[in-house]
This record gives structure tokens, C-alpha cells and sequence, in this order.
């Protein structure tokens, strides 16, 4: 007899698989185009300048070549611009491209957590059990009937000489209700997103874009709507959000809020919410004969009253806000404090670094909430 050998597990130093000079530089383009708004040739202008660094081209294959494959996969196409002359386009595979690698930067844990479906304290029909019995109620899905229960409760309620089963024996496996969310996501696009040297705006548009693939492919049932406020608010579809730029705008939170409402207002969903991402005070609010009032030194009572009114609001719609405060300064965070009191919603004040997990967990709690 041959002899059998049992062998244990054996533990190596993990190695990622190689990938090829086309894959390295389009995850690398990719990020670079959100820097750079969707800009192609200031993209490509970047791609040059670090590859002239870091040498991550071969002599066999050149960002040109790249370009071409670019070309080839689908990713750019060719247009002719206004002037006469040829220029680039970011195709929409490319733009999911953007969206998808934002996913995977942001929320690269995520194969970790649920099995993708909003689960509220309330039981109904859905795909997780609870581990518990209760009785069948008309509508009841006939594979829920658990038959081992349902014969034993039968034999209990009539006995096993004159065996028979009734509608009033049949036992069901509970299960967990999968609520569906309405969010509202606002963006704060004010001057103040790019002052002091300070990227803002890149890591908000990532952000947005995580949650739209992450809503997108994972929960589609459920709803996102992004809007943008500077002097004005207006809703941006997900395929612009890799062009957002900030502009020389005043911070009209007033103006987001409100648009968010009436999105959520129309939505026939009972869970609903907004997330505000922000790094500066309110300093503007439209006037009734459209005119704008602005105040950019320090927090103005009228404008900071008005964001108070909007709060109350919500929290009356039963729509929470949860506000993602970027800014450091103590009396903006008090404001921010303020604010969430009169929502009864969530503020966070933190950096940029971590923004999308806290969203992303926020999301994921807020999901959890009990139907009303």
C-alpha cells in the first residue's frame, strides 16, 4: 500500500497578480482624471510627466500606444469640437470606469458586510431569516412554510388519529423586511472648497461617485439624487460628476437643502435622508424678489437662522441630515452642532481622510432604521 501522507495548510507571502502595462496605467489615468475634472489632455499632460518619473512605460510600449488602446477599448472617442478641430471625449464606459475605481478606493472592505438589501427591526418578507416561527398570515410566500413546524403544530391542535392540517397550522420562518432609502446627497461647490491649497473638491466628488456605483449595482431599489449648491443649488446627473469644478461661489446651504426636500418629497419611499458634504458657513440666501443676500464675515444671524428654519423642516418631513463638516474652526462646528440639534439628525466633523467609510457606514446604519 502506498503510503498517504496528511498534509496541513501551508502559508505563503501573498503575491498580487502582475498587471500588464496597459491595466497599471489606466488605474493611474483614471485617478488622474478626476483631479483634473475630466480634463483628457491635462490628464495624459500628468500621465507623461510621471512616467518621465517613475519610468512606468517600456520602450515597447509608450503612453501613445497607450492612447491607441485607450482608443481601441472604448474608453475615449474622438469628436470634433466646436473650432474645427479633433478633440477627446471620455466615453461612458470610461466615466463608469471612474465611478467603479472610486467604489473600489473608498469602499474596498465592502465584500465584508451584508448581503446588499436594507434591513429594518420589523419582520416581513425578504431573503434573512430571524430564526424565529410565527403564524401564517394571507400573502405569505408558500416556500416561507416551514413543513416540519407546520405537521408538528398539526399534530398539537387536532391530534394524530384523525390527522389534518389547516390554514390555522401553518407556521412560516420570519424573515427580515427590506426597507428601500432615498438619499439625497449635497456638495458644497463654493470657492472655499479649493482655498488654502487645499483639494476639497476631489475627494466629495469620489465620495459621490463611490455611493452612486455602490447604490447603483448593489441596493437598486434604492434611490440617489446629487445635487451641487454654490449661490444656487441644482441637481447633477452621475454621469457629470467627474467634470464637477468648484466656482467663485458664496455657500447658499439654504438653496441645497430645499431643493433636497422637494426631490424627497416626491420620493414614495419612508426612508428617506440627506447627506451634506460642506467645509464653510452658509453666507447666502436668495431673497423672495430673487435678489441674493450675502455675508461672507463670520456666521450672519439672518442666513444662520434660515438654515436653522430648513432643519426644523426636515426633521418635521422626518427626513434626518447627516452633515459631514470638513472645516476645523470652533465656531463653524458649533454652528454645525446647532444645526443638527434642530434636525435631531448627525453631524461628523473630520478631514478628508476617511470621509467615504464614515459615509459609507452612516449609509449602511441609516438603512437599519425601523419603518415607520
Amino acid at each position: 500500500m502506498k503510503e498517504h501522507i496528511v498534509r496541513g495548510f501551508r502559508f505563503e507571502i501573498y503575491k498580487a497578480p502582475e498587471l500588464s502595462v496597459f491595466d497599471r496605467l489606466l488605474e493611474i489615468f483614471t485617478d488622474l482624471l478626476t483631479h483634473t475634472s475630466g480634463d483628457f489632455d491635462e490628464a495624459i499632460d500628468w500621465l507623461r510627466m510621471l512616467d518621465e518619473e517613475y519610468q512606468l512605460t517600456t520602450p515597447e510600449y509608450t503612453i501613445d500606444d497607450f492612447i491607441e488602446d485607450l482608443k481601441k477599448k472604448g474608453y475615449i472617442r474622438e469628436e470634433i469640437d466646436p473650432n474645427g478641430g479633433n478633440g477627446i471625449r471620455l466615453s461612458a464606459k470610461m466615466e463608469q470606469n471612474i465611478r467603479k475605481q472610486a467604489l473600489n478606493q473608498i469602499f474596498g472592505k465592502l465584500g465584508k458586510n451584508g448581503n446588499g438589501n436594507h434591513k429594518t427591526n420589523k419582520s416581513g418578507t425578504g431573503d434573512d431569516t430571524t430564526g424565529e416561527f410565527r403564524n401564517y398570515n394571507f400573502g405569505d410566500p408558500v416556500e416561507k412554510i416551514s413543513i416540519t413546524e407546520s405537521l408538528k403544530n398539526a399534530q398539537v391542535n387536532n391530534g394524530i388519529g384523525d390527522f389534518y392540517l389547516t390554514e390555522d397550522d401553518l407556521i412560516v420562518e420570519d424573515s427580515v423586511h427590506q426597507s428601500q432609502m432615498s438619499t439625497v446627497l449635497m456638495i458644497d461647490i463654493s470657492h472655499s472648497m479649493i482655498l488654502y491649497g487645499e483639494d476639497r473638491i476631489t475627494p466629495a466628488k469620489k465620495v459621490a461617485m463611490a455611493l452612486a456605483e455602490l447604490i447603483t449595482t448593489r441596493y437598486p431599489k434604492d434611490t440617489l439624487d446629487i445635487i451641487v449648491f454654490g449661490d444656487d443649488a441644482w441637481p447633477v446627473k452621475i454621469q457629470e460628476l467627474p467634470y464637477l469644478q468648484v466656482g467663485p461661489y458664496h455657500t447658499n446651504t439654504v438653496a441645497g437643502l430645499q431643493l433636497a426636500m422637494d426631490i424627497l418629497r416626491r420620493k414614495r419611499n419612508t426612508n428617506k435622508q440627506i447627506f451634506m458634504i460642506t467645509d464653510g458657513k452658509p453666507s447666502c440666501v436668495r431673497q423672495a424678489d430673487g435678489s441674493y443676500y450675502m455675508n461672507s464675515y463670520g456666521l450672519d444671524e439672518y442666513v444662520v437662522q434660515k438654515c436653522y428654519n430648513m432643519a426644523s423642516q426636515a426633521r418635521r418631513l422626518h427626513i434626518p441630515i447627516t452633515t459631514f463638516m470638513i472645516a476645523q474652526d470652533p465656531y463653524l462646528q458649533r454652528f454645525v452642532s446647532e444645526f443638527t440639534e434642530a434636525n435631531q439628525g448627525k453631524a461628523f466633523y473630520t478631514g478628508l481622510n476617511g470621509l467615504g467609510h464614515m459615509i459609507f457606514e452612516d449609509y449602511e446604519t441609516n438603512r437599519k432604521k425601523r419603518i415607520r
